[in-house]
């Protein structure tokens, strides 16, 4: 797993061959932060990053200066790993909980500007993901919301849906939670 841009451009990290996360490739993961540098600020963006794997994501919003980065993974050998890759970088902005992302999403009452979920594509809850992230206090009012999804989910009819993206088999639909 690699870095693609931002000051920590370059690094790579070891995933270990055993994980069952599946990360995102990083043709995608390239694609996905162009997209993003036209909805959000990333030096000024608190990030949400939810089943977060191998903490793919997570490395490419605190290398772009998100002053905050939330990662939520259950799976503890996942978790154990994004800690030992957190306390490498030294990066203040990091902050990994072990936990369950669905419950945390239920829970929290920390608003952030932007919520990336990866959810196991099987996952039973995730059609109703969207609903749940938009409509509790986890994403502030104005707030993106980015979905990465298999290819036989279709949100485009849900009212807050903004776009949607494939990268071969990877789809990413965009959320924005109306202003208040």
């Amino acid at each position: 797993m690699r870095v693609i841009t931002g000051k920590y451009k370059g690094r790579h990290f070891d995933v270990p061959r055993n994980f069952k996360a599946r990360p995102t490739t990083d043709f995608a993961k390239e694609n996905l932060f162009n997209v993003l540098r036209a909805y959000v600020d990333f030096e000024e963006t608190r990030v949400l990053d939810l089943f977060c794997g191998t903490g793919s994501i997570t490395l490419e919003f605190l290398s772009r200066g998100c002053p905050r980065v939330v990662s939520v993974e259950k799976d503890r050998a996942h978790f154990s790993f994004i800690s030992q890759t957190l306390r490498a970088l030294k990066d203040p902005a990091a902050q990994p909980l072990c936990g369950d992302a669905l419950k945390y999403v239920a829970r929290s009452n920390e608003g952030f500007d932007l919520v990336f979920a990866d959810p196991p594509y099987a996952l039973p809850e995730l059609p109703e993901l969207p609903e749940r992230i938009l409509g509790g206090e986890v994403l502030r009012p104005g707030g993106l919301l980015v979905l990465e999804h298999g290819k036989t989910l279709d949100f485009s009819d849900h009212p807050c849906f903004l776009e949607h993206r494939a990268y071969g088999s990877v789809n990413f639909s965009f959320f924005r939670r109306p202003e208040e």
